[in-house]
């Protein structure tokens, strides 16, 4: 235990020195991270073509990864001794204050911490008035007609200042012992490589000190609350809190909305990096597949059956090998920035809990003056995170071809949960009742960053059942998005485009001749109802409260030309089905074919 001169003397700021001198190595660990992923692997995709320029990106990956790591357990190391510096400065100030008291009443405090002081009264002869020595936790005695302390103001007055050096140094011991444990084990084994296994000991490391770092609990952060109030909580920090609020809480801050998309980026890629590293290992840990088939009796005869322990073992490697498969194709979105002028990637938001969101960006949507973001349908999921990613891409390079000197951002939002089976979830609306607060969240904090509605033309696109959570996110509340485009939906659960949020000259619909989800959709009754007229190409053929879906003409939306056939070819290289999204997307509305 700390004696009470070692708190008395201890320099706190030289904590705090160190913890800056961290902090700032952390920072530079991972401007570099920055560097590396967004310039320099760039670069070599822009310049190079070979098996020597495909070596030298892998291994920028594997630097990016190291300075990641150092990023995370640098600024683990600046925390904690931020925090240690904070939590003792305020046992320092009990015990000053105590040893003030002590010298302004001429006390005397003993190298024991007991207190000395002069004696006022006399007790009983032949004892004469003199010193007396108070100790913490000592009784105090009681004479006959003199009360507690027999009378002697300066009894009582020692016994409390010596129980106020004994609590603040029992708080000092028990602030270093929760600190010196953390920072005990806040350490790496040598060498150049970054394993799975050092990646998730520093989520351990994480976990640790958000245990015992009291002077920084995660209940500071805002949950539940609007996009504009988390903002006004981060700008109201100083870049010191946010650099530790990040570090010790990177899940929480990575899906905060409302925040600037490179502090969602950091955060969410620490997340990213730590989950992988664990779900990998826990597939190594799988071991061999049993034998799926084995034999047993059955009336006394041999028989061959499914082995039960085949089927759990071949359900948990499906599982972890769909999230290591979606997050390979996220990490390899990081990596092919600069392929074909492709921007730098944004994760907004990450995480494999249930099957898994992910929210990435191409482009900075915080300042693109054209911002689309995807919503996609039934089965969409962590581990089809790269084809819906591939989707989004193209849509950049069409509009981005389409606005040249105009920065252009478009965004994968695997952000809710989609069905994940035709019959019945995608018959339900709940999913897009669940879903849809999350989207208009999210747009809210798209606009909430960008600077207001004016700053970014903004489309949402729907695919499949994501448009139905388009709609009800449309119902719901304001839709922070000027334009929406929907590409085979089965129903939006309205029954005309001027019941969307954005007007009926801004809601655009694909359906191929050959896409059975409309038709589905209504069976479902996933459209709207309105008294109407029913036509095709012009022809009425029904009348009365009928249901409507966005590829219905009587729907009111802007139907476009689609050249791709099925429910999933809308975004196929070339085609005039990408190209007219592209051009709403770009506000290109006059390079829109409308169907007629």
């Amino acid at each position: 235990m700390p004696t009470w001169q070692q708190l008395r003397d201890v320099k706190l700021s030289e904590f705090s020195d160190a913890a800056d001198g961290w902090g700032k190595v952390s920072s530079r660990a991972n401007a570099a991270k920055d560097r590396v992923d967004n310039e320099m692997r760039a670069r070599i995709h822009e310049t190079q073509k070979s098996k020597t320029a495909e070596g030298a990106v892998g291994d920028l990956g594997r630097l990016s990864r190291n300075y990641q790591y150092l990023h995370t357990e640098c600024g683990l190391i600046r925390t904690a001794l931020d925090g240690l510096a904070t939590e003792l400065a305020e046992p320092q100030r009990k015990l000053k204050q105590a040893l003030e008291d002590a010298e302004n009443l001429k006390f005397t405090v003993e190298s024991d911490g007991s207190v000395k002081y002069p004696t006022t009264v006399a007790v009983t002869v032949p004892l004469a008035p003199g010193p007396g020595v108070a100790r913490p936790g000592a009784p105090v005695p009681f004479l006959a007609g003199k009360g507690e302390g027999g009378g002697d103001p300066n009894k009582a007055k020692a016994e409390d200042i010596a129980e106020r050096i004994a609590g603040a140094v029992r708080d000092a011991h028990e602030i270093d012992g929760r600190y010196a444990g953390v920072l005990r084990r806040l350490k790496a084994p040598a060498g150049l490589d970054v394993t799975n296994e050092m990646l998730v000991d520093a989520a351990a490391d994480t976990k640790d000190v958000q245990k015992n770092a009291k002077f920084l609990p995660e209940s500071g952060i805002p949950k539940g609350k609007s996009p504009a109030d988390n903002k006004k909580w981060w700008d109201g920090l100083s870049q010191e809190e946010r650099d530790e609020y990040a570090t010790l809480y990177p899940a929480a801050v990575g899906a905060l909305d409302g925040l600037p998309a490179t502090v969602r980026d950091d955060s969410n890629r620490m997340v990213l990096a730590e989950t992988r590293a664990q779900v990998q290992l826990d597939r190594d840990a799988l071991g061999q597949e049993p034998d799926r088939m084995i034999t047993t009796r059955r009336g006394g005869e041999p028989v061959m059956i499914e082995n039960p322990e085949w089927r759990k073992w071949d359900k948990k490697r499906g599982e972890l090998d769909g999230k290591l498969k979606g997050m390979d194709a996220i990490e390899k979105r990081f990596a092919d920035t600069g392929v074909e002028g492709l921007p730098e990637a944004y994760l907004l938001g990450f995480d494999a809990k249930g099957n898994g969101h992910a929210i990435v960006a191409n482009g900075n949507p915080d300042t693109a003056k054209h911002t689309a973001v995807y919503v996609p349908g039934t089965y969409s999921k962590l581990e089809g995170a790269g084809g819906d990613i591939k989707r989004m891409v193209s849509i950049w390079r069409e509009s981005q071809g389409m606005t040249p000197g105009e920065s252009v951002s478009t965004v994968t939002w695997i952000g809710y949960d989609a069905p994940q089976s035709i019959v019945p979830e995608a018959m339900e609306k709940g999913w897009a009742h669940d879903g849809s607060p999350k989207l208009n969240q999210f747009l809210d904090g798209l606009q909430t960053v960008q600077g207001g509605a004016d700053k970014s033309h903004t489309t949402v696109i729907g695919h499949s059942y994501g448009s139905t959570v388009v709609g009800d996110a449309s119902n719901r509340g304001k839709l922070a998005a000027d334009d929406i485009v929907v590409a085979g939906s089965p129903g939006m659960l309205v029954g005309d485009a001027g019941d969307l949020d954005v007007g009926k000259k801004h809601v655009w619909s694909e359906a191929t001749s050959d896409d059975l989800v409309p038709a589905g959709g209504k069976a479902s009754g996933l459209g709207g109802y309105k008294w109407g007229i029913e036509k095709w190409h012009g022809v009425p053929f029904n009348a009365g409260y009928i249901q409507y879906v966005p590829s219905d003409e009587a729907f009111g939306a802007h139907r476009m030309n689609t050249d791709t056939s099925g429910h999933s070819g809308y975004w196929d290289s070339g085609s005039v089905s990408l190209r007219n999204q592209a051009a709403v997307v770009a506000g290109r509305y006059d390079q829109v074919k409308e169907a007629h």
